[in-house]
């Protein structure tokens, strides 16, 4: 598990994590989000010792990062792929992490098969494409057999094939007992991964919830009703402060009345339903909205630019 304190990292007069706090609880995988210059890359630095906060504290199973006598056994961390010599062999480079933690061969070989890396093993890391580059911080990450896995950016250049093997490999490590927190610019991806959110803008707490909670909670309030017969439904659920629009001839949009009250009373009235939605947003949308006024830069609109010219 990952504790974050009241945790405050200041450069100079900047303020780039401001008394930041959540948990990254085992058996779950934690989306940790926010616009570029949020501070997500700098508390994730904070979480295994390479800065060190101005105020606060971060934990990892309870004791510092620089407590730990073998760290990679407590956290597998993917901040950087590139950060590995260029000359090296991804079998030497993983063979040097593991002589420094006591790890045995057997896993080396083990971590390089999972990653799919066993064929270019042998091959100078200078050479690899972005993608077995990913994959090579990946392997590395997993090479203590970590009961915390901490990854920025894993997808970062994975053709689709490699995109499914991350999903699935995170849903396997948080379903195995293990903390996984996760930092993505991929919304649609994060939805299909993430069991929760952390979101921060300009170093602070945004949103600490569930990404079904956040999506709900940033829906329009309808919820979308199929049936055939729409009139005598429309009938029976008009009421002061609900509204009722039509998009087709067997279906509703409904609001003001939720779900649950919804069909208690179709099912009260004997009208079958085939569908009864709450519209939720998307969580690219719901982010969108939640960090509007914490981006560093904001873009123009999409016609700007030709009503510029």
């Amino acid at each position: 598990m990952i504790e974050v304190r009241q945790l405050t990292k200041r450069y100079g007069d900047k303020t780039v994590v401001d008394n930041l706090s959540f948990t990254a609880k085992a058996g779950e995988v934690t989306g940790f989000l926010g616009p570029n210059g949020a501070g997500k890359s700098t508390t994730m630095r904070m979480v295994v010792g390479l800065d060190s906060p101005t105020d606060g504290s971060v934990t990892v199973n309870g004791h510092t990062y620089a407590r730990h006598s073998a760290p990679l056994h407590e956290v597998g961390a993917l901040l950087e792929a590139k950060s590995v010599h260029p000359g090296r062999t991804a079998l030497n480079h993983l063979m040097a992490l593991a002589y420094t933690h006591g790890i045995a061969r057997s896993r080396v070989d083990e971590v390089i098969e999972l990653a799919g890396l066993t064929s270019v093993a042998g091959k100078r890391v200078g050479a690899f494409s972005l993608g077995m580059g990913q994959r090579l911080g990946i392997a590395a990450a997993l090479l203590g057999d970590p009961s915390i896995v901490m990854l920025d950016e894993p997808v970062n250049g994975l053709d689709p094939e490699g995109v499914l093997w991350v999903r699935n490999l995170l849903r396997q490590l948080a379903d195995e007992g293990r903390a996984v927190m996760l930092s993505s610019h991929l919304m649609s991806e994060t939805a299909q991964i993430a069991d929760h959110l952390v979101i921060i803008g300009r170093g602070r707490l945004l949103a600490d919830t569930t990404v079904d909670d956040f999506t709900r909670d940033a829906g329009s309030g309808a919820v979308k009703v199929a049936t055939a017969d729409t009139a005598k439904l429309r009938s029976l659920l008009v009421g002061p402060d609900v509204t009722i629009t039509s998009s087709s001839a067997e279906e509703l949009m409904v609001r003001g009345r939720d779900a649950r009250e919804i069909g208690a009373i179709a099912a009260e009235h004997g009208v079958a339903l085939y569908e009864l939605t709450p519209q939720a947003a998307s969580l690219e949308s719901a982010f969108m909205d939640l960090t509007r006024d914490s981006v560093e830069y904001q873009s123009a609109p999409a016609g700007a630019a030709r009503k510029a010219a």
